[in-house]
């Protein structure tokens, strides 16, 4: 069995690439992708993207001690003392499709959230069905986009949260949602290269993607975005999957760099040793390719783990996130 950490104090991940029984009573949240659990728990999500070479990975979320649980509506929740781990599945077909299903479930979690104790939203994930799937404004991304818009109506862009959103190909018409929240409000941190995602200009779509490139969770983590070969608001290097991991590995770094701009820590060219990095790959043929070159370009203590997913960008290979301990790794 693998065990691989990506931070160090409460809300640390962990990775592990064996199949699991049973969830302890500290995880707040799991998702399970591929073949890695069989556990009747509602901690945990099943996510139907592949893993490179067979097998399964399951993302576990820690909490502080043992955690309450607990159901309102379809939302499945647990929390410690001071984080939150939220799971929402809904049915498209119940809503009039991915825009309808999106409004429902951000209103929901909105709802659902300032009611906690835990309400400042940290970190989401989007997994999507056929997420390229259309064309114009009718792609089912930018459809989606539009719904979580609407349903973010009432949350300001500086509440907006870390997230990453990919694709499915299960053809399951069923969007899944999880999400950490905190009972502190984290810091949203933006790249310099890029044009901040709520203001993408109007060809990508009738509403801009809802979320901030990193933030910066009290207590020291980095959760970062789902972060791609994107310049400005525009996609670079389309088809050359090699360019748009460098181009990509240069945005982690900015993104780096921008948290640590205004604190007593010190800005660095790579991620902190023991950084786990989740790439997204449309071509899982592809990983052993996209570990070797983010490994050399971000330093060979970062662990790289891979993910068969669809790109939110059709013309996209690739998508990175990670989460590390910045602070600690970069103080002088």
């Amino acid at each position: 069995m693998v065990v691989m950490e990506a931070a160090a104090r409460g809300g640390v991940v962990e990775y592990r690439s064996t199949a699991i029984s049973r969830l302890d009573s500290d995880i707040l949240g799991a998702v399970a992708f591929g073949d890695a659990a069989d556990v009747a728990d509602a901690r945990l999500l099943h996510v139907q993207l592949a893993v490179p070479r067979g097998g399964g990975l399951v993302e576990l979320w820690r909490g502080a001690g043992p955690v309450e649980q607990g159901t309102e509506g379809p939302i499945r929740y647990a929390h410690d003392r001071n984080l939150l781990f939220g799971i929402l599945e809904l049915d498209e077909r119940q809503y009039g499709g991915i825009q309808g299903a999106a409004q429902a479930a951000y209103e929901a979690i909105g709802d659902f959230q300032r009611r906690r104790d835990q309400q400042h939203l940290l970190r989401m994930w989007n997994y999507i069905g056929d997420i390229n799937r259309g064309s114009g404004d009718a792609e089912r991304y930018k459809q989606f986009c539009l719904g979580r818009s609407r349903g973010f109506a009432n949350i300001p862009e500086w509440a907006f949260p870390a997230a990453t959103a990919v694709g499915r190909r299960d053809g399951l018409p069923l969007l899944q949602l999880c999400w950490l929240a905190g009972r502190q409000a984290g810091r949203p941190v933006e790249n310099p290269r890029q044009v901040e995602a709520y203001h993408y200009p109007r060809q990508y779509g009738p509403a801009p993607p809802s979320f901030c490139r990193a933030i910066n969770v009290p207590g020291g983590q980095l959760m970062v975005s789902g972060t791609a070969s994107i310049v400005g608001s525009d996609s670079v290097h389309a088809g050359d999957l090699r360019a748009q991991l460098d181009e990509t590995a240069l945005n982690l770094r900015r993104v780096l760099e921008a948290a640590a701009a205004g604190t007593q820590a010190q800005a660095q060219s790579g991620l902190p040793p023991g950084t786990v990095v989740k790439a997204y790959l449309r071509d899982s043929l592809a990983a052993p390719l996209a570990a070797a070159r983010l490994e050399e370009i971000l330093g060979g203590d970062v662990r790289i783990l891979a993910l068969e997913a669809d790109i939110c960008r059709s013309e996209l290979l690739v998508e990175v996130e990670c989460v590390c301990d910045y602070p600690a790794a970069v103080r002088g």
